[in-house]
């Protein structure tokens, strides 16, 4: 038996012994049928629409002169319908600082790459934030400590992965936030007894309104430690070197 092919061969597939034909659909008068719709997945084939949705931050590291701009780009699947999503499809960082111009282009588009790839792209975040700069990190706005301006720029793109809902914080419960907001009120009457006893203490707080004389928690890398009943606890986060 011959087939005449009047179209363009675009693809093949081998079928094996063991693949059936699926049954023809059974047609049910009085009811229309229900169309089935594909959902789109992330992957390279996927064309770039005329129009992104984009969102920029900006970085002000003591490292560079001038601020960093990140922006990044998210593509709409399956727009309209119950399996809508949204996904990074491209960064791009700029600056007036041309001493990284090569470096950076070379993450960006290195970084664009994976999020065209799909799948699960938060790996991104924890690689970055592990990158240590070998002449010093820094302290960013907030008391909290960046080993790296890659490290920062993947907070960055933590932060834009959570907006858009591929990374969910982890949820707190009700007992540690209650003992983080104790932690908090009994470290404020301490300074609020202090400074009464003695007017002319100065009120010295942080940028992130920790004391600042706090230390650095090693949970969440916040400037908000500070000695608590003799013992290290956290402002921020409620951890406590007791327990």
């Amino acid at each position: 038996m011959s087939i005449k092919i009047q179209s363009k061969i675009k693809g093949y597939q081998v079928l094996k012994a063991g693949d059936k034909a699926e049954p023809a659909p059974v047609e049910t008068k009085g009811k229309a049928k229900k169309a089935v719709a594909e959902v789109i997945q992330m992957h390279e084939s996927v064309e770039r629409p005329e129009d992104l949705f984009g969102s920029t931050y900006k970085i002000k590291s003591p490292l560079f002169e001038h601020a960093l701009y990140v922006t990044i780009n998210d593509i709409v699947l399956n727009r309209g319908s119950e399996h809508e999503q949204r996904r990074p499809f491209e960064i791009f960082i700029n600056s007036k600082n041309m001493d990284h111009f090569q470096w950076i282009v070379a993450l960006t588009r290195i970084m664009s790459a994976v999020f065209r790839k799909g799948g699960d792209i938060t790996f991104l975040v924890e690689e970055m934030k592990a990158v240590f700069d070998p002449r010093g990190g820094y302290f960013k706005t907030g008391g909290v400590w960046m080993p790296s301006i890659v490290a920062e720029i993947g907070c960055v793109v933590e932060r834009h992965l959570k907006k858009i809902g591929m990374i969910k914080d982890p949820d707190i419960s009700d007992s540690q936030r209650a003992l983080m907001e104790e932690k908090r009120a009994a470290y404020e009457n301490v300074q609020k007894t202090a400074e009464e006893n003695d007017p002319e203490l100065p009120e010295a707080e942080s940028a992130g309104g920790f004391p600042a004389s706090a230390s650095l928690c090693g949970k969440c890398n916040t400037k908000a430690l500070v000695l608590m009943d003799n013992c290290q606890t956290c402002l921020n986060c409620g951890y406590s070197k007791c327990g």
